[in-house]
């Protein structure tokens, strides 16, 4: 969808929707809501409705900090080496940051939280998000 500000002073058109997620990035999210998924059925079967949610709240984290970092890498727009390489780091710290934060929030707010299971979530799905680099884009 285009928009065009030609009624402003100098303005561009400008292209109003987020380019589409890679490939690699698309899989990995699938991968981690199929995981988050299994975790979470397996807590149910084997526990009570708190692991369960515990186990999707670990995942949800996982999932929506390596979202955010997936927007801002693509929301990039770097031409040399270095700019690419301050994006890789600008998306790393948003996922960081935004990955803290989820962590204090469900911590803090979900008293009967199973941290064993909501970390142990967090942290399988974290490291599938790494495998992004091992998917072909074609």
């Amino acid at each position: 969808m285009r928009y065009t500000f030609s009624v402003l002073r100098g303005a561009k058109e400008s292209n109003a929707m987020l380019r589409a997620l890679s490939k690699p990035i698309r899989t990995v999210l699938v991968w981690q809501l199929a995981v988050t998924a299994a975790m979470t059925l397996a807590a149910l079967l084997l526990a009570d409705s708190d692991t369960a949610l515990s186990a999707t709240a670990g995942g949800a984290v996982s999932i929506l900090a390596g979202l955010g970092s997936a927007v801002v890498a693509a929301l990039g727009k770097a031409k040399s080496a270095g700019g690419v390489l301050v994006a890789a780091l600008r998306a790393e710290a948003v996922k960081f940051g935004l990955a803290l934060l989820l962590l204090w929030l469900v911590l803090a707010n979900y008293a009967d939280a199973v941290v064993g299971v909501f970390l142990g979530a967090f942290v399988v799905t974290m490291l599938i998000f790494s495998m992004a680099f091992f998917v072909r884009e074609y």
